[in-house]
């Protein structure tokens, strides 16, 4: 074999090492809970509800709000989620809503929760809220501080536990991801506090644990931060199917 023959299959060789999929991305970071992959947390017609800012939201069609509609959805995690619930367990006759809206922090989705949450009646509720709680307050348009984070989520949980007693909770780490055109390292200490806090109310809560820093922390070791999340806080496409794919392992 000549010599540039051996390069390109070394090359080769090593370029295919270096090729990881989103799955086994997420797999070496979150280890399955023990009743994992039998979807032992979805039971039949059960109501499944995503709430949270724009990365729930991710550009859904907030005029109807429907259910199980690729429109009502968006283009992001929630809607990778619930098309794979829905191909999954189609006899489960499963009903999924986003309501999820840019820019909301927690006291507001304290403001719609009737409408937005209780009225649903979700039998599952999935929450990624915080980065505009610390976002906000950065760029001077809000004056909540971290503690003012936690109590307003405590709070609302509470408040959805004493309507809904029997709702199953899933509790998203807020995160952010370096080397994009909106995070520097001055966001890293300050987001920590607030991921702290979120862990904080899963634990209090009962709720499913979904780590995203850790799994984005994760990925930009297999492609460049802005593959994963152009800002460091809205996904790509890929970065949208990453965080189902770690929502989807935490919790079902």
């Amino acid at each position: 074999m000549n010599i540039s023959r051996r390069r390109f299959f070394g090359h080769s060789v090593a370029g295919a090492a270096a090729l990881v999929s989103i799955p086994s991305i997420v797999s070496g970071v979150i280890s399955k809970r023990e009743t994992a992959g039998n979807y032992s947390l979805i039971k039949k017609s059960d109501v499944i509800l995503f709430q949270g800012d724009s990365i729930t939201d991710a550009g859904r069609d907030k005029e109807k709000e429907l259910p199980n509609n690729p429109k009502s959805f968006g283009s992001g995690y929630a809607f990778h989620i619930a098309s794979t619930l829905l191909n999954d367990l189609p006899g489960l006759e499963l009903t999924l809503y986003n309501r999820g809206i840019s820019g909301n922090k927690v006291y507001q989705l304290a403001e719609r929760w009737k409408k937005d949450c209780l009225d649903l009646k979700p039998d599952l509720l999935s929450i990624l809220i915080g980065v505009n709680d610390y976002w906000h307050l950065r760029k001077g348009e809000y004056d909540g501080t971290v503690t003012v984070y936690e109590n307003d989520y405590r709070a609302l949980l509470q408040h959805t536990k004493e309507h809904l007693p029997d709702v199953k909770l899933v509790i998203c780490e807020p995160f952010a991801v370096l080397e994009t055109s909106a995070v520097d390292d001055s966001w890293m200490g300050p987001i920590k506090e607030y991921q702290v806090a979120a862990k904080k109310m899963a634990e209090e809560f009962n709720a499913v644990w979904v780590p995203f820093q850790k799994v984005f922390d994760e990925a930009i070791k297999h492609a460049p931060a802005t593959y994963w999340t152009g800002d460091g806080v809205h996904p790509s496409m890929a970065g949208a199917k990453l965080m189902s794919e770690a929502w989807l392992r935490s919790v079902v």
